[in-house]
């Protein structure tokens, strides 16, 4: 089974800190292109960051240069570490895993910067 559990959403002001986890199966961790996407009312999903098995990474213009994912292949668990949040940051964050031709998703958790 394709298990993707996604933690530490919540309540922050504007210019604080979150860091989001996700907890993956050990079965697609290793192999696979792990990813944070975000969807805030009435909007589209979009890609917030991604990065490879090899540790390349990949950021929405949006959030490049106060996010930062990575991941740890002993826990098989990616992070989002998210800085200086800003209220478009507002959104339910969802864990991502790209495998072969198919995309699994977490549950999403809820991200909201306060004004």
């Amino acid at each position: 089974q394709v298990q993707l559990v996604a933690s530490g959403g919540g309540l922050v002001q504007t210019g604080g800190s979150l860091r989001l986890s996700c907890a993956a199966s050990r079965s697609i961790f290793s192999s696979n292109r792990m990813g944070w996407y975000r969807q805030a009312t009435g909007k589209q999903r979009d890609m917030v960051a991604t990065i490879t098995p090899g540790g390349t990474t990949n950021y929405a213009d949006s959030v490049k240069g106060r996010f930062t994912i990575s991941r740890d292949n002993a826990k098989n668990t990616v992070y989002l570490q998210m800085n200086s949040l800003q209220p478009e940051d507002t959104a339910v964050y969802y864990c991502n895993a790209h495998v072969g031709w198919s995309d699994y998703w977490g549950q999403g958790t809820q991200v909201t910067v306060s004004s």
